[in-house]
């Protein structure tokens, strides 16, 4: 989630079958090791800022958190693509290298598509 204040949140979930933790109306109070594992496993979440690079066609989040703490105070880059009005293709990019092919036509305009 983007705002228009250059603020953002990512939560992944990675797994789609993840398992709750029994009895589920105590969460992780009664969770095993090996079931909080898997939850940490199959999850992603950081927030921060972010900053966009209209020319390049990338968006970089500036974590100021992450669910894994050896995070903080990173950079994700990924390429971005508009696809309409309201759904944004991010494609990640490691140590300055595409993990995937980047966005074919990069927006001239970010703000537009904040709400």
């Amino acid at each position: 989630m983007y705002d228009s204040s250059g603020r953002m949140c990512v939560n992944i979930v990675r797994k789609a079958d993840r398992q709750p933790f029994a009895p589920y109306t105590k969460g992780l109070l009664s969770a095993t090791t090996e079931e909080k594992a898997a939850a940490f496993d199959s999850y992603l979440a950081y927030f921060g800022a972010y900053t966009i690079d209209s020319k390049a066609g990338t968006v970089a989040h500036h974590l100021e958190d992450n669910l894994v703490p050896g995070r903080r105070g990173t950079d994700n880059i990924r390429w971005l693509e508009f696809q309409g009005d309201d759904r944004l293709l991010l494609t990640p990019i490691e140590d300055g290298k595409e993990v995937c092919s980047p966005a074919k036509t990069p927006p001239t305009n970010f703000s537009e598509h904040i709400k």
